[in-house]
């Protein structure tokens, strides 16, 4: 097996279960590895760390495991799909009553550092972030249909839009298994007893943003008898929790035109009209500019990421600062803003001072009455607090 050895002091982070080695930490390699493939890392007196998913890049090794002893074995995917489910058994997420939908696997969270996993009753979608987990997927397969049994249903690899892109590696999203007689790209999921449409072959993601669903269900329980705008909508969610508890009417805006199909076919699931709902294809942030005033007491803003880089990061918070400064001068007195960054190098206190400083812009009185986050099933390993990426406040507006 190839060996990374480490730079001296250079072993810090991992000796704190860090889960990555970055390129300038390396000090030397024995070994020719390809990318994907399993190396041990070592520090600079040869102990012994670690063993991880090499890379080519800023971060040169994944780590998946820290044990003193090569527990890659055949086993290995196995025991952490099955410690992983265990995690979403012990939330009461798994038991399929009033949500079948979750996510299985949640890359550093979960000790599968470049791996995506998410359930949807069955059927298993997978994104990989790295050519080690690309080149794994095979096992990764196998691992599910062991774990699961006959309540799997199919894998879908979705990993063509997230696996680095190398030369000979075939970024080609498609079915890895299929059980006798599955045959669909879309099927209904339950989310807190509400029901949606999952269309994981064309859908964004991995066809539904399963790391809302906490702040979807808050979002109902304050839309009793409120006018709601959201902004950014995708497939609806927020919506049609937003009419569940109460809501008066919902306006959805979203710039796809794919997007807001499906919110109205997930309206006309839930049991929702034209009467108390209108979906919108229009440039969110467009649309919000030409809002009359007090129109809504109630909104949603939960635009994609703007950040996906470092080197984004200023240009991000600018534009997190216009967008909230819109929403809150737009909503009604005594109304409500939840809004949402999903951008990881946005961490809390600068998206917190964004939104600080479009509330001064306004002039408006703005109390923060919650802080928001992703739910459990994407889970934070407590060594790697860069996996915190969702943020959110609520605010309320005088």
């Amino acid at each position: 097996m190839t060996k990374i050895i480490l730079k001296k002091g250079r072993d810090e982070s991992l000796r704190r279960f860090h889960p990555w080695v970055f390129s300038g930490a390396v000090a030397q390699i024995v070994g020719q590895p390809s990318e994907g493939d399993v190396v041990g890392v070592f520090a600079h007196d040869g102990s012994f760390l670690a063993y991880g998913h090499y890379q080519i890049g800023s971060i040169a090794v994944r780590i998946l495991s820290f044990a003193g002893e090569d527990v890659l074995g055949p086993d290995f995917w196995v025991n952490m799909i099955s410690k992983a489910l265990k995690v979403r058994q012990a939330t009461g997420l798994a038991n399929g009553l009033e949500t079948n939908c979750f996510r299985l696997v949640h890359g550093e969270g979960d000790g599968l550092p470049g791996l995506i996993i998410d359930w949807y009753d069955g059927v298993c979608v997978m994104q990989a972030h790295s050519v080690g987990m690309f080149r794994s997927k095979g096992a990764i397969c196998e691992a599910l249909k062991s774990v699961f049994g006959e309540r799997l249903k199919a894998v879908y690899d979705k990993s063509s839009g997230t696996a680095p892109f190398k030369a000979g590696l075939d970024l080609v999203d498609g079915y890895l298994y299929k059980a006798e007689g599955f045959s669909d790209d879309e099927q209904v999921v339950l989310e807190n007893g509400n029901k949606f449409f999952v269309n994981w072959t064309e859908g964004q993601k991995t066809g539904f943003f399963l790391d809302q669903r906490e702040n979807r269900a808050l979002v109902g329980r304050y839309s009793s008898g409120r006018n709601v705008l959201n902004l950014f909508c995708y497939t609806g969610g927020f919506s049609v929790y937003a009419l569940r508890g109460g809501a008066l009417r919902v306006d959805s805006v979203d710039s796809s035109k794919k997007a807001v199909e499906m919110v109205s076919r997930n309206m006309s699931l839930n049991g929702y009209g034209s009467d108390l709902h209108e979906d919108i294809c229009a440039d969110a942030i467009d649309f919000l500019r030409q809002v009359p005033e007090d129109k809504y007491d109630l909104m949603i803003v939960d635009p994609p990421a703007f950040a996906k880089h470092r080197g984004a990061l200023n240009n991000a918070l600018r534009a997190y600062q216009r967008l909230n400064a819109a929403a809150i001068s737009k909503v009604a007195p005594g109304g409500l803003v939840f809004t949402f960054s999903c951008s990881q190098v946005v961490d809390k206190e600068a998206f917190a001072l964004a939104v600080f400083s479009a509330a001064a812009q306004t002039g408006r009185s703005v109390r923060i009455l919650d802080r928001l986050n992703q739910p459990s099933d994407h889970s934070v390993n407590i060594y790697h607090p860069e996996g915190e990426y969702l943020k959110g406040l609520l605010l309320y507006v005088e």
